[in-house]
Order: structure tokens, then C-alpha cells, then sequence
């Protein structure tokens, strides 16, 4: 029931939300602005987005190495195409992750490597995300000028940039009482994982790099939906919003982000001087590109050997 009543909320959180969201769009309008250079353009959004899990799935064995559940490469990018169908289908911004866990668990690594794989990458993955925000808000108050615009992206991001810092800080704890309670024991056991990643001499300046490289990616897939409708918008201006958007978009409150990312594109265009409906229009081309990978990553998913072992104890894939 309780499972239930937290999907219903997410379901009724993301219907409000692009109601209120798509009350600024002339769908119309959108579909009149499609040219065959916009289906290119598009094209090039699915192709950069699969680059994107590809650059994820590096900085994944990284991690994955680390907390001793190797993957091969062919498996990793499998798991995290698939991710990407489950992410779109289950109430959850995360589900995705949770079927990529279930995978690696069943595979073999076992369901704590297999957490702590998942959990490690994501909370990198969220501290890079700050971290170039932080570093580009010097000229993202040139472009927002508004000052609600400015106080809530300096607090939203500093309180993540708080939270990974306090996460990392976690990790160098000694204290003997952390391994006795069961959640700060795994969550220390995750700290210690992450600074043992991050500040590796080898290999953390190479997560550092595609850390940063798939939020990159990110603005340039949001770049070819803005090309795709000749949308008034430059690439400095999508580089400077996208990635707090996305931030906002992680928090687990809608099915797959979708109203909370309309909305939040449809304020910060605003905030920037820009068009909010032009925001609405580019969130939403952009979760229609992420909704077609998705659909690819279901095709595998129907097709891989995970699902047709689906009822066994442990899956073995050969690759």
C-alpha cells in the first residue's frame, strides 16, 4: 500500500506539473517549427545520448573495479541501456538504477557490491554535477539576473556541493561506533569507496573527466533539440542552464522527471530572459529523446539474456 500511495503521488506530482508547464506551449506551434533538418538534429540528440551511457558505463567499471564488482565492458553498457528503458518506466527517477543493482547482483557480485557500485557512481556522479555548476556561476549571474533566480540556483546547488563534501568527509571518519548501526556501516563502507576512487592517482583523474564529460553531454543533446527547432537560444545560454535544471530534475518526486523538468526549463528560461515557453518546448523534445533511447534499451532488454533468465538464481551471461 505504501508503495502504492508514494507511485500515485509521483504519477499525480508529474500530470500537475506539465499541466501547468504546458499551459505556456502552442503545441501546434511546435509541431509547425519541424523540418527534415529537425529530424537530423533529433537523430544527433539519440546518437549523443548513447555516447552519454557510454562515457556513464566507464566511469562505472571505475567504480564497480573498486567495490569489487567488475564488469565487462559489453555487460556494462547492456546493464545501463537497459537502465535507461526502466528509468522511464518505473515510478522513479532512479528505477533504473535499481534494475542496473539487480543485474550486477545477479550476475554474481552480489547484492553489496552491487549497492554499492550503483550508489558510488551516483553520488560521483552528483558531486561533478555541483561542481561544474559551481564553476560556471560566475557567468551564470551575468545570464540570470533575476534575484529568486540567482538565490535558488546558489541554494540548490550548494546544498548538494554540502552534501557530497559531507559525504567524502564521511569516508575519513574513524570513529569505531560507525561499523556498529547498519545504515552508517554501509554508508561509511560507500564514503570510503568514493575518496578511494576519486583521489586514486590513476584513476580518479580519469572519473573526474567522464564525470564531468556526461553532464557536458547533457547540454549538447539539449543543444540538438534547441537546433531542432531554431529555438532563440545559444550554446553558452544551454550550457549555463541545463546542468542546474538537471540537478533539480534528480530529486525522486516524478515519474522519470518528467513535470519537474518542464517546469524548472520553463523558470530558468524565464529567470535567463528568455522564453519560458521555448524552455517548456526543449524539455520536452528533450525527454522524447530520452523516452526513445529508453524504448531501444526495452528492445534489449526483451532480447538479452537477463530476461530470459529471469527466474533463475543467479545469472551467468556469457559474453
Amino acid at each position: 500500500m505504501r508503495r502504492i500511495l508514494l507511485s500515485t503521488a509521483k504519477i499525480l506530482i508529474s500530470a500537475a506539473l506539465l499541466y501547468l508547464a504546458l499551459r505556456k506551449v502552442d503545441l501546434t506551434e511546435l509541431v509547425s517549427r519541424f523540418t527534415v533538418s529537425s529530424l537530423l538534429w533529433i537523430g544527433m540528440a539519440i546518437a549523443v545520448t548513447f555516447l552519454q551511457i557510454f562515457v556513464g558505463v566507464l566511469r562505472w567499471r571505475d567504480v564497480s573495479a573498486a567495490c569489487g564488482a567488475p564488469l565487462e565492458l559489453g555487460r556494462a553498457m547492456r546493464y545501463n541501456v537497459i537502465g535507461s528503458f526502466f528509468n522511464q518506466t518505473l515510478p522513479s527517477a532512479i528505477g533504473g538504477d535499481a534494475v542496473r543493482l539487480w543485474l550486477v547482483a545477479r550476475a554474481g557480485a552480489g547484492w553489496r557490491a552491487a549497492t554499492y557500485s550503483i550508489f558510488v557512481d551516483r553520488a560521483i556522479g552528483l558531486i561533478a554535477l555541483a561542481i561544474l555548476i559551481v564553476a560556471s556561476l560566475p557567468w551564470s549571474y551575468q545570464l540570470i539576473t533575476d534575484p529568486h533566480g540567482r538565490s535558488a540556483l546558489l541554494l540548490v546547488d550548494l546544498a548538494a556541493l554540502a552534501g557530497g563534501i559531507g559525504f567524502l568527509i564521511f569516508g575519513v571518519l574513524k570513529w569505531s561506533w560507525l561499523k556498529t548501526w547498519w545504515a552508517t556501516h554501509h554508508l561509511h563502507a560507500c564514503a570510503v569507496i568514493a575518496n578511494r576512487v576519486i583521489f586514486n592517482p590513476t584513476r580518479g583523474p580519469r572519473v573526474a573527466v567522464l564525470s564531468l564529460l556526461v553532464h557536458v553531454l547533457t547540454a549538447v543533446i539539449a543543444w540538438c533539440v534547441v537546433q531542432s527547432i531554431a529555438a532563440p537560444v545559444s550554446l553558452a545560454q544551454v550550457f549555463l542552464l541545463v546542468p542546474p535544471v538537471m540537478l533539480i530534475t534528480l530529486m525522486p518526486i516524478s515519474i522519470a522527471g518528467w513535470g519537474v523538468r518542464e517546469a524548472t526549463m520553463g523558470l530558468a528560461f524565464g529567470f535567463a530572459g528568455l522564453a519560458a515557453n521555448e524552455g517548456v518546448n526543449v524539455s520536452l523534445l528533450f525527454g522524447a529523446v530520452v523516452f526513445i533511447v529508453g524504448a531501444v534499451g526495452g528492445l534489449v532488454w526483451i532480447l538479452s539474456a537477463e530476461k530470459a533468465a529471469q527466474g533463475s538464481a543467479q545469472l551467468g551471461v556469457p559474453e
